[in-house]
């Protein structure tokens, strides 16, 4: 493995834990530190901690940072309290993505995105293009920040033995700046990416660095584990999150990948509203939709996707689930292929095998 690859300030410690890396994006990252399967089950059932300091945050400040936003992002940001995250697409004017990321109401006209770490540079370049007449400063602040998820039922229950701060009361979307924790400081926003309750913590690299050990070392004996990105990535899936690159692209808009929830067309006038708008009143002409093997084989990303010989479609994600061993994927195929319980093909080395468009997400936390 080269050296130009990035590294993350938690980099040092995947060693101590096993940490198999990959090239993930540009960045050395941990794809597992025991098994997928282990980390996927220890996460749904107890907890897994992430290194995700791989990704970007870029603060947004200015007497004009509400309405630059609004601008720039598909939901409606005028809606979000101080203390307040948003999930929102990062849109160009045909109505493909940017990028997928989170937005942080810090206080009023000051706000914190945190986006894939794979589109930070282009991210901060589309932003600067886009700036315009609004007065505001866009600052890339990512190698100020590190970042570790806690995730799992017992993630509250973990964290707390390590703070004074009442964690019951960061509600769903909603984060907290300066909670100490085990004598460091952190930004503890209660989110994540895998299904599961849990909370992302925000803070200067040192002092993440070392909530990285406190954490897995408090919870050792409740079989919390660390957690790579190859368990990530399969946890998102089977919770129906979609995945930058997957289910959402320049070319994929956020109405196909199934986020319309995060596009707020009655706002005022947005970058790729005019597009979204026209997608939504014509009707989609594709979407994503679950997909399960009925012959045997496994779907992978870009495999393509047929109805009686003619081609629909791609395969966006694909996998075994690591819990209940089912073949299954997602697909953006042409909508009237959509319909649950259509048989459909898929190419695998050549060969066309049987899948059938299944409801998903295929994981849904009892609450």
């Amino acid at each position: 493995m080269t050296n130009e690859l990035k590294r993350t300030p938690l980099f040092d410690e995947y060693a101590k834990y096993g940490g198999k890396t990959i090239d993930f994006g540009g960045w050395e990252l941990p794809v597992q530190f025991t098994s997928i399967k282990e980390e996927h089950d220890a996460v749904r059932n107890r907890a897994g901690l992430f290194d995700v300091s791989h990704m970007g945050e870029i603060l947004v400040t200015g007497p004009e940072a509400l309405d630059f936003l609004q601008n720039l992002l598909s939901n409606d940001i005028s809606k979000i309290a101080t203390g307040q995250a948003q999930y929102n697409a990062m849109c160009y004017e045909n109505g493909g993505v940017v990028d997928d990321l989170l937005t942080y109401k810090l206080a009023d006209n000051h706000y914190l995105l945190c986006v894939n770490a794979a589109n930070i540079e282009k991210d901060y370049d589309w932003m600067m293009e886009n700036q315009h007449q609004y007065d505001v400063t866009i600052d890339n602040q990512s190698d100020a920040y590190a970042q570790i998820a806690l995730q799992g039922p017992l993630a509250e229950e973990l964290l707390q033995s390590l703070t004074a701060t009442d964690l019951s009361a960061i509600k769903y979307f909603r984060f907290q700046e300066d909670v100490e924790i085990a004598g460091h400081k952190a930004l503890v926003s209660r989110s994540g990416y895998t299904g599961e309750d849990g909370f992302e913590l925000y803070g200067a690299p040192a002092d993440i660095k070392a909530l990285w050990d406190i954490i897995l070392e408090a919870g050792k004996d409740k079989g919390v584990v660390p957690a790579g990105l190859g368990c990530r990535d399969t946890l998102r899936f089977e919770a129906g999150l979609p995945l930058y690159g997957q289910e959402l692209s320049a070319t994929i808009s956020p109405l196909e990948a199934g986020i319309g929830f995060a596009v707020k067309l009655n706002k005022d006038d947005f970058i790729g509203h005019e597009a979204l708008t026209e997608q939504k009143e014509h009707g989609l002409a594709r979407k994503i939709v679950g997909i399960e093997m009925i012959d045997k084989g496994i779907p992978r990303h870009g495999y393509k996707v047929f109805k009686d010989g003619q081609e629909i479609g791609e395969v966006t994600t694909g996998t075994q689930l690591p819990s209940s061993k089912r073949n299954v994927g997602n697909a953006l195929i042409d909508s009237q292929f959509a319909t649950i319980g259509t048989e459909l093909e898929i190419e695998i080395r050549g060969k066309h095998l049987k899948v059938v468009t299944v409801e998903t997400p295929f994981y849904k936390r009892s609450k």
